[in-house]
């Protein structure tokens, strides 16, 4: 009897401290999403700033191609100041979802940019919390990530606010041409978020690498072949930088938070975004504020707290699986021992143990199972 009522506190004991460690690797990981959000909010106002001189199709390549310079050259430092291999690299296994981001980024910015020449800063920023929704969905249909209903709700807010946005004349319902690009730009980047998730245990430093010259060759190429080139030099250098800072650290840190809160998830904490990209637009582009976009401005917030006060916990199974991505021995999930002393965060292929446990989770790559 002793010995059953000890084995069930320790047992419990185990289950608090691995839903405390899950908790702080939540708030860390929502830190990581909220910080790539503030990065993303400067690119549609200053990019409508610099789409005066440059093209749409060329301003796409240069943000992308901006983001990979600027990565390669931290990961140049990165390879010089470490020595132990911390994170996995990305395999032939990866091909198909990165040849998926890499295509996807090349379409995104294009639509984006061609919608920017259509509409406001302002306007383009809010849509973009489409994404959200997009990316929710195709979580759901094609990747099987569980939504809940807190998280459903915030789907029909942001999609009710993106329809207020995208309508030029509601006693028509005629649709803005820039709106429907921002909305296929969206419609884009939420394929691009779940092919981006199937790699995001792997070195981030490298998919944004992978995904910049990519990407950023892919769209140079269309450029050139549409004779949307002409050089302003000035221009073209600003572009870059807004790449590396808007695009590159902000995918970094995105994929980084898509390890521990999934797909859907990580797009709503984003949200944050489109509003910095509006209070910026406000400022410095002197644009109008609209009855309806004040309306829509609030819906997309309601939309936005049920997206992030969404909770998840009960009794799960884990089946064995065998990667490798960066890990540590304190998680919870990461017992296997080894013949030499590891302290901290290292990388290297291992296998998980089937164990059944309960704790509040997320859609992350170790929670995957159905419901």
């Amino acid at each position: 009897m002793e010995n059953s009522i000890k084995k069930h506190s320790d047992q419990k004991h185990s289950d608090q401290k691995h839903s405390d460690q899950k908790h702080t690797k939540s708030y860390q990981a929502i830190g990581f999403a909220i910080l790539a959000a503030l990065l993303y909010g400067i690119s549609s106002p200053v990019s409508k700033l610099l789409l005066v001189k440059l093209q749409p199709t060329l301003m796409a390549a240069l943000l992308y191609l901006g983001a990979g310079i600027g990565m390669l050259g931290l990961n140049f430092f990165k390879v010089l100041l470490r020595k132990e291999k911390v994170e996995a690299s990305m395999t032939k296994k990866e091909m198909p979802f990165i040849i998926g981001m890499i295509l996807l980024d090349i379409a995104a910015p294009i639509f984006l940019m061609i919608g920017l020449k259509m509409t406001t800063a302002a306007n383009a920023s809010l849509l973009n919390n489409f994404e959200i929704v997009a990316t929710a969905i195709i979580a759901l249909v094609i990747f099987r990530e569980t939504i809940g209903k807190r998280m459903w709700l915030a789907i029909g807010f942001i999609t009710l606010s993106s329809i207020l946005l995208s309508v030029s004349d509601i006693s028509s319902l005629s649709f803005t041409v820039g709106s429907i690009f921002v909305l296929l730009a969206c419609i884009s980047w939420g394929f691009e978020n779940n092919c981006t998730r199937m790699l995001s245990l792997k070195d981030p430093l490298q998919i944004v690498v992978v995904k910049g010259f990519g990407s950023g060759l892919g769209a140079l190429i269309i450029a050139l072949s549409v004779g949307e080139i002409e050089l302003n030099w000035t221009y073209m250098l600003i572009a870059l930088l807004l790449g590396f800072v808007a695009y590159g650290m902000s995918i970094y840190f995105y994929i980084i938070a898509q390890r521990s809160l999934g797909a859907a998830r990580t797009s709503a904490y984003y949200a944050a975004a489109p509003f910095i990209g509006v209070l910026i637009s406000w400022i410095i582009l002197k644009e109008p504020i609209t009855p309806m976009f004040t309306i829509a401005l609030f819906v997309m917030l309601v939309g936005t707290y049920f997206a992030v006060t969404e909770e998840h916990g009960h009794v799960h199974r884990h089946v064995v699986e065998t990667h490798e991505h960066k890990h540590n021995h304190r998680d919870g999930h990461h017992d296997h021992t080894h013949d030499y002393e590891v302290v901290g965060e290292h990388s290297h292929e291992h296998t998980h143990a089937a164990v059944e446990h309960t704790h509040e989770h997320l859609p992350d790559l170790h929670h995957r199972h159905t419901h």
